[in-house]
C-alpha cells in the first residue's frame, strides 16, 4: 500500500478545530466534507463543543472510538505541535495541517515548523501542509478543504503551492466546466512534496494529466525521478512563478553568472518531460488539450477561419511560438479552389469568409486533415450575424474524430458562441477564446512531443553512468584539494578536459622570459602567451593575452608586456609566469561550455556564444547532466550562434557530431566531481570545422 493511501482514501476523518461558527475554517471544513457526500465517518474534535453540524463532537482525538485514517488540524499555529503529537499518539495514519503561521511568517514560524517535523519523523504518519487549503477527491466524494466551492468530477489532477490560487481556479473551472479527480493544496511541503504526490497519482490509471502551480521545490532528485516516470505515460504541465529571481550566489566565472535559477528550472522541466506554461489559464487549457487530443507529429499548423483578422493574429502567434504555417500541397490547393467561395484567401490561413457555414468548414477540414504536411489545425469562428456556432462546432467535432491530427478550436466572443464551445469540449476538442491561446497550446503540445523523444532516448544515459572517472583527472584535482587551493590553473584544467576526450590546444607553463621563448620554439610558431595567475579570472581584461606570435622576438616582447600590464592592473595578484600555447587558427565561432552548481538541482551545463561577449549577448542554452548526444543536439540548436554552423543556411563548416560528443563528455565531468564548483571553457573555438578548448578554468568548492 502506498504511504498516501490513507490520506486520499480515508474511511474515517477527524477535524480538530471543528466549529459551528460560520466563516471559520473549522466550520468550512466540516460543512464541505458533509456536503460533498463523503461515505466514511466524520469525527468533529473541539473541547468547547458538544456537537458540530449536528454531529457529536469529541474533546480530543484520544476520545474518538477508533483510530482515524486522517486527522485535519485547524487550530492556532502555536498549539499545532501539541495537537499533532496527540494525533500521532492516537494512531492517526495521516494529517492535514491547514493552519498558517509557520515558515511563511519568519523565524518563530520556522521553529514551529521544525518542531512539527521532529514530531512526525520516523512515525510513518504523513503530513500535508502546513498552511494549505486541504484537498478534494471527487471520485470518493471527499472535500477535505475549506475552499469556497467543490470541484467538478474529471480526470485531471491539480497540485498547487498556493492555497489562495486554488479557490480562484475552482471558481474559474466551474464556469468553464473543467473537472478534476484530485485537487490538492500542498502548502509548505514540510513532509509530503511534489514527488510524493506525482508518484501516488501515477498509480491511478484514470488520471489523464497533472497540472501544477509551483513556486519552488525541495527535493529535486526525487521530483525529477517521479516526473520522468509519469511523463512517459501522461503529461505534467507546470505554471511556475518567480521567473526573475536573482541568483542566490555570486559566481567566479562567466558560467555562474549566465545561468539564472529560472533557466535551470526550464532545463529541468524539459529533461523530465514537463511542459511549462506561462499562467494558470494556460495550465488548465493545455492540460485538457494534452489529455484529449493526439500529439502533433511536428510543428506545422493549418488555420481555418471565417475572418481575416483572427487569421492574421493566429499567424503572428505561430511565428512567435516557433511553429510553422503548414505549406499546402498543389493537390490540396486545387481541391480548395473547387470547393471554397470565389474570394477565399488562397493560402494558409484558409479564410472561408464571414458567411461560412458548417458545410464549408467540413470541406476545408477534409482537405487539411488529409495533408501529410499538416500536423495540426486551429479552427476559428468569429461570430457574424449569420454565423451558426453550434452547428459549425458539431461539424468540427465530427471531423476531429479522424485519428492522427491535433485539432484545436477558437470560438471568439462570449454568450453567442458559448453553446458551440460546450459542444466542442464535450467532444474532446479544446476550445479557446483567442487565436493566440489556441496556437500557444498547440506549441506546448509540440514541446511535450519533443520532450518525450528525449525521455525515451535516456537509455543512453545508462552507458554514460557506467563509465569510470579518468585517473588523470582525479589525480590532478586531488593535488589541488590536498593543498587547499580553490582555482585550478589553465594548464591543469586542460589536462582534466583532455582526459575526458575534450580537444585542447597544447599548453605549457613558463616562469620566466627565457623559458617562454624555449617553450614557444619547442611547440612551434605561431603561439599564444597568457598571464598565469590564480588571482586573475578574465585575462583579457588585464591585457594578459598575446595572440599569433610568430617569432622568438615577438614572444619575448609579449612576455614583458602582458606580465607588466597584469602587475599594474592587479598589483596584489600572484603572477606565476605565463602559459605558452599552440595558436589555433582564429575560428569563425567562439563558444562557451561551462558547469555551475545550482542550489536546487546541483550541477548544470551551460552552452552558448562565448568569448569576451559571453555575458553581453546572453545567447545560451542550459542542460542538466548527464547529457546524451541527442540531448546535446537540442541544447546546441536552442542557441542563436548555432545557426552559423548548423542547418541549411550554415555559413561555417563544423563537425556537429564532435560538438555533441564534447558536450556529453563534459556533462560526465560535471557529474563525476561534486567537489568542483564551476568550470569554464571560454572560448571553445570552431576552427577549420573542428572544436578546441583554448581556454579553461576549474574552480573547486571552498
Amino acid at each position: 500500500m502506498h504511504s498516501l493511501e490513507k490520506l486520499f482514501g480515508p474511511e474515517s476523518i477527524a477535524i480538530l478545530g471543528a466549529s459551528n461558527r460560520k466563516g471559520s475554517v473549522g466550520f468550512s471544513l466540516m460543512s464541505n466534507l458533509v456536503a460533498s457526500g463523503y461515505r466514511g465517518v466524520v469525527y468533529p474534535v473541539n473541547p468547547k463543543r458538544k456537537s458540530v453540524l449536528g454531529i457529536r463532537c469529541y474533546k480530543s482525538l484520544a476520545e474518538v472510538p477508533e483510530q482515524v485514517d486522517l486527522a485535519i488540524v485547524a487550530t492556532p499555529s502555536f498549539i499545532v505541535p501539541k495537537v499533532v503529537e496527540e494525533c500521532v499518539n492516537a494512531g492517526a495514519k495521516s494529517l492535514i495541517v491547514v493552519s498558517s503561521g509557520f515558515g511563511e511568517i519568519g523565524e518563530e514560524g520556522r521553529k514551529l515548523e521544525l518542531e512539527l517535523g521532529r514530531i512526525i519523523r520516523g512515525t510513518g504518519t504523513r503530513l500535508l501542509g502546513p498552511n494549505c487549503l486541504g484537498y478534494i477527491r471527487t471520485d470518493k466524494r471527499i472535500n477535505a478543504s475549506f475552499a469556497i466551492r467543490n470541484a467538478l468530477p474529471g480526470k485531471m489532477a491539480l497540485i498547487s503551492q498556493s492555497g489562495a490560487l486554488c479557490s480562484g481556479i475552482l471558481d474559474w473551472a466551474q464556469k468553464q466546466n473543467v473537472g478534476f479527480k484530485y485537487f490538492i493544496s500542498v502548502g509548505s511541503m514540510l513532509d509530503i512534496n511534489f514527488a510524493d504526490l506525482i508518484e501516488f497519482i501515477g498509480e491511478d490509471k484514470e488520471v489523464e494529466s497533472i497540472a501544477i502551480y509551483m513556486e519552488s521545490i525541495k527535493d529535486s532528485e526525487e521530483f525529477m525521478k517521479a516526473a520522468k516516470k509519469f511523463s512517459l505515460k501522461s503529461p505534467i504541465i507546470v505554471a511556475k512563478s518567480g521567473r526573475f529571481e536573482e541568483s542566490a550566489k555570486a559566481a567566479v566565472s562567466h558560467t555562474g553568472s549566465m545561468a539564472g535559477n529560472d533557466e535551470v528550472f526550464e532545463a529541468a522541466f524539459e529533461k523530465a518531460g514537463i511542459v511549462r506554461v506561462e499562467n494558470v489559464q494556460e495550465l488548465l487549457g493545455s492540460a485538457q488539450a494534452l489529455a484529449k487530443q493526439p500529439l502533433p507529429k511536428g510543428n506545422r499548423l493549418a488555420v481555418i477561419t471565417n475572418a481575416g483578422g483572427p487569421g492574421v493574429m493566429a499567424t503572428d502567434a505561430v511565428i512567435r511560438n516557433k511553429c510553422r504555417l503548414a505549406r499546402l500541397s498543389k493537390k490540396a490547393m486545387e481541391r480548395l479552389e473547387k470547393e471554397m467561395p470565389s474570394h477565399w484567401s488562397r493560402s494558409n490561413p484558409i479564410d472561408l469568409l464571414g458567411d461560412a457555414g458548417p458545410e464549408l468548414y467540413e470541406k476545408a477540414l477534409n482537405v487539411v486533415l488529409g495533408e501529410k504536411g499538416v500536423d495540426g489545425v486551429v479552427v476559428i469562428l468569429s461570430p457574424q450575424a449569420i454565423s451558426k456556432p453550434v452547428e459549425v462546432a458539431r461539424a468540427v467535432a465530427e471531423k476531429a474524430k479522424k485519428p492522427g491530427k491535433t485539432v484545436l478550436a477558437c470560438w471568439l466572443g462570449e454568450g453567442f458562441v458559448e453553446q458551440g464551445r460546450e459542444v466542442l469540449r464535450k467532444n474532446c476538442v479544446p476550445c479557446y477564446r483567442t487565436p493566440e491561446e489556441a496556437v500557444r497550446v498547440f506549441s506546448y503540445m509540440e514541446s511535450y512531443r519533443k520532450n518525450l523523444e528525449i525521455l525515451r532516448g535516456e537509455r543512453d544515459l545508462e552507458v554514460l553512468g557506467t563509465q569510470k572517472r579518468p585517473v588523470k583527472a582525479k589525480r590532478v584535482l586531488n593535488t589541488y584539494l590536498k593543498k587547499g587551493l580553490k582555482v585550478v590553473s589553465e594548464i591543469d584544467s586542460k589536462k582534466v578536459l583532455e582526459s575526458y576526450g575534450i580537444p585542447v590546444n597544447r599548453t605549457v607553463a613558463a616562469k620566466g622570459l627565457r623559458e617562454a621563448v624555449e617553450k614557444a620554439r619547442e611547440i612551434g610558431f605561431p603561439v599564444v602567451l597568457k598571464v598565469l595567475s590564480p588571482d586573475i579570472t578574465h585575462k583579457t581584461e588585464v591585457g594578459g593575452v598575446a595572440l599569433n606570435l610568430i617569432s622568438e622576438k615577438e614572444v619575448a616582447s609579449a612576455f614583458r608586456r602582458i606580465v607588466s600590464k597584469a602587475k599594474r592592473k592587479k598589483p596584489k595578484a600572484n603572477i606565476l609566469g605565463v602559459s605558452v600555447q599552440k595558436m589555433v587558427a582564429r575560428g569563425k565561432a567562439e563558444l562557451i561550455l561551462g558547469k555551475k552548481e545550482d542550489r536546487i538541482f546541483g550541477p548544470v551545463v551551460v552552452f552558448g556564444a562565448g568569448g569576451i561577449a559571453a555575458e553581453v549577448f546572453g545567447d545560451k542554452s542550459i542542460g542538466l547532466p548527464p547529457i546524451t548526444k541527442k540531448q546535446a543536439r537540442r541544447i546546441v540548436h536552442k542557441t542563436k550562434i548555432s545557426k552559423l554552423f548548423s542547418g541549411r543556411k550554415a555559413r561555417v563548416k563544423a563537425d556537429l557530431g564532435e560538438l555533441e560528443g564534447i558536450i556529453s563528455s563534459f556533462s560526465r565531468l560535471a557529474l563525476d566531481f561534486p567537489e568542483v564548483e564551476e568550470i569554464d571553457i571560454n572560448p571553445l573555438i570552431l576552427s577549420n570545422g573542428k572544436f578546441f578548448a583554448v581556454d579553461a578554468r576549474i574552480v573547486l568548492k571552498g
